[in-house]
């Protein structure tokens, strides 16, 4: 397979990949003191809308509990398969993560507006993961599920 067709940059690839997600772990998730920051209101409208949010924070040490789910310090201690890594960390942070990343190999990784990588993307493509690069994981979510676009309301 070529590598370059797990670089999703169309709404059908997106569609289809939101469609077989369930689990998502969130690589930088901030903590409920940051609600006005998107690494937070992003990951607790997904977990509102239904999907299983692992929080993966990068800071906060002493926090073990995030939108009432368990932490974890990498994606590789997470005892379960994931869908999406979800990824809140500046563009030349995220190098640092790739190990870990293609360790615990998701079916995709997901990085949101503004935020791209696209060595890492090349990498992350050529081992199978499908990648998302610079899209809001919560307004695409809310283009293809109306129904769910009340939910902003609460967040």
């Amino acid at each position: 397979m070529n590598w370059q067709q797990n670089i999703i940059k169309d709404s059908t690839g997106i569609q289809a990949l939101l469609a077989e997600t369930k689990t998502i772990a969130v690589l930088g998730i901030k903590t409920e003191a940051k609600a006005n920051q998107p690494a937070f209101y992003v990951p607790k409208y997904l977990d509102l809308v239904g999907f299983e949010i692992v929080p993966v924070p990068v800071y906060y040490p002493d926090v073990t509990q995030i939108l009432g789910h368990k932490v974890y310090r990498k994606l590789i201690e997470i005892p379960f398969d994931i869908d999406i890594v979800n990824i809140f960390r500046r563009p030349q942070d995220i190098p640092a993560h790739l190990e870990d990343i293609l360790r615990k190999k998701p079916k995709a990784v997901w990085m949101q507006s503004g935020i791209r990588s696209d060595a890492v993307a090349e990498a992350l493509a050529q081992a199978g993961i499908k990648v998302v690069q610079d899209r809001c994981l919560m307004v695409e979510h809310q283009r293809y599920n109306q129904t769910h676009a009340a939910v902003i309301g609460d967040v």
